[in-house]
This record gives structure tokens, sequence and C-alpha cells, in this order.
């Protein structure tokens, strides 16, 4: 074992702390710290390494330092911590409060790694440019399926199809709907779209991911028309087609009508190597119906005969992209595993 590893916890000390974590979060009392106010309620909006910006009850943001005992704190997480009575000084956060939901992916240093805290929905975004990824949608609706948040498909810039183009886009769009999720065109350009989606984030706090250069910085500044700190948009370049990355760490906005959203920076690939295959397979929901009633209990589903989702796919019931990038998925879970011969748990 490499001596950069990490030194593992024993499972009384992880106890102990956990014990006095909650202690203090049950009681809000900490030793007396005369240099901060008394502790309070706060959210989370934004992380920076070992500091963070809370939110209070009344709209005002506060830099604060994060304690070593605290577990990795992320966007949306509730926290009680204490203001700095020192003009800049940053303030401290001393607890968080237990998550109802959390989005998390593998990371080839810190294990599993949570993305945001208190999520009611997913909102996935994709684009004609830089490419449509049916791989990349996939792959969020295993880790949505995965966490039990609800996902929305948004595919931004239909703009820029002519009728031909956009009758093939729905097509390939249209085996999300047909199996029970929401997908919404938009068009930034032309505002297209947009009033819907405004419906739907309303009074939810919803997170927006997809690649980068899809538009999420422009939807959020249509979402966000009078808000002082607009995200930075990132235009497409015409000679490569590629979008540059405009968002380097995940914030939390308010929207007009009620409702939160966060952005998240874009990512080309969002890793699932932390979950189990069952849970993959799970994570595609219209396999369900099929599993259990192969030929054989060890099925691989690939070319293993008697397979029900083979037939199924041949059957047009299950579409063969869906199958494809379920196995994609295994491929790179099992690539990622040998290489780094690492546990997730």
């Amino acid at each position: 074992m490499s001596t950069m590893a990490k030194i593992q916890l024993s499972n009384n000390q992880k106890r102990r702390m956990a014990d006095k974590h909650q202690q203090r979060l049950a009681t809000k009392q900490d030793e007396s710290l005369s240099n901060f106010s008394s502790p309070r309620d706060g959210v989370v909006i934004s992380r920076f390494g070992k500091s963070a910006d809370v939110e209070d009850s009344t709209g005002n943001i506060y830099r604060c330092s994060i304690r070593r005992t605290l577990p990795s704190l992320v966007t949306g997480d509730k926290v009680v911590w204490r203001e700095s009575l020192e003009p800049n000084t940053n303030g401290v956060i001393e607890a968080v409060h237990p998550r109802h939901s959390e989005l998390v992916r593998p990371d080839f240093y810190d294990g599993v790694k949570p993305v945001a805290a208190n999520v009611d929905q997913i909102v996935i975004i994709s684009a004609v440019l830089p490419e449509l990824s049916l791989n990349i949608i996939d792959r969020y609706l295993v880790a949505c399926e995965a966490t039990e948040i609800r996902p929305i498909i948004v595919l931004n810039k239909i703009d820029l199809l002519n009728d031909a183009e956009r009758e093939n886009i729905e097509s390939q769009l249209a085996i999300y709907t047909k199996i029970g999720y929401q997908v919404l065109y938009v068009s930034c350009q032309h505002q297209q779209g947009i009033a819907v989606l405004q419906d739907i984030l309303q009074g939810k706090i919803s997170i927006l991911v997809g690649q980068s250069g899809v538009g999420k910085s422009s939807i959020i500044n249509l979402l966000l028309p009078h808000q002082s700190q607009s995200a930075m948009t990132g235009d497409i370049s015409e000679i490569s087609g590629l979008g540059q990355h405009t968002t380097t760490s995940s914030r939390l906005y308010h929207l007009p009508n009620g409702g939160d959203i966060i952005d998240s920076p874009g990512i080309r690939e969002f890793g699932l190597w932390h979950l189990e295959p069952q849970q993959v397979i799970s994570g595609f929901k219209e396999f369900n119906n099929y599993l259990g009633g192969c030929h054989f209990r060890d099925c691989n589903h690939f070319d293993t005969p008697g397979c029900l989702l083979q037939k199924a796919v041949q059957d047009g019931e299950i579409a063969q992209s869906r199958l494809d990038n379920y196995h994609r998925i295994l491929q790179s879970m099992q690539e990622v595993k040998a290489k780094t011969n690492k546990s997730y748990k």
C-alpha cells in the first residue's frame, strides 16, 4: 500500500466523532467562543475547499470555515454556524443537519464524493452541441434511480435544428418519455420552453447537471433575470464546437417565484463505479419486468442464450441504445475497479 494512502479511522473513532457531532447538532451548544455569535441555522450556498458560503434566514451570506470533525459539506446542506464578531474574519460551521437526499459520485482520491444535498429533482441538461449523448443521460438516470431523486431531461439549443434534424432528435428522446421520464425541449435564443421549465422548478430544490457547453449558464441567466451575480456564459467556439468550463464550484440560486436551483460544474462523464451491478441494472427501470425470467440464472444480458432483455430489444419493447449503454456502464465500472483495486463502500 502506498505511504500516501489515507489512514482509516477505526469504528470506535468514527462512533465517537459521530456522537460528538450529533450532540452539537441536538443542543446547538459548544465551548465558549467569545469572538463568535450564538449558533444559528443556515444553508450552504457554495463550498470552497475548507470554507463555505452560508446563507442565513434573512438572505445574508457569510464566508465560514468548516470544522475538521464534520463530514464533507456540499451545496444544499443545512448547517448550524456562528458568525464572527471580528471584521474580515470567517464564521464557523459547527454541525450539519441530516440530509433527506444527496447526489454522489465516485472520486479517484476521495472515494464516494457528495455533489449536492437535499435535492428534490435533477435537471439533466443536454444539447445538440457539443453533442447529444444518450450515454451521459443514461448515467445520470441511473444515479437518479439509485438515490430516488426525480429526473427531468432538458434538451437545449433546439433552434439550431432544422425540421428533419429535430424529428430525428425527438425520435431518439422518445424512448425516455415512453418509460415515464419528462423530456423538455428548450431554446435560450428564443426562450422557448423556459416558462414550462420555470413551472417545473417552482417550489423545488433542483440541481442542473450536464456536460460542459450544453448551456446551463445561459438557462440560469434566463431563470434569474434580475440576479446580481449572474452565471458566466461560455459560448461555443465556432471552430471547435466545444464549450468552455464556466463554473468551478456548485452554487445555489433562489428563483424569483420560489424554489432553488444548484448549478453544478460541467462533467463529461458521470462515474458510477461505486454502485453494485444490481443497482445499475435497476437504474434502467424498463428492464425490471424482464429480470429473473432469462433461461439462465447467470445471464449476462449480452450474448447468453435465452435472454429476455435481448428478446425485448428485438421485439421493440426496449431500446437498443439503453441496453448498449447498460453494458458500457458495467464495462467502465470494471475497468476503473481493475485499475484502482479500490472499494467505494
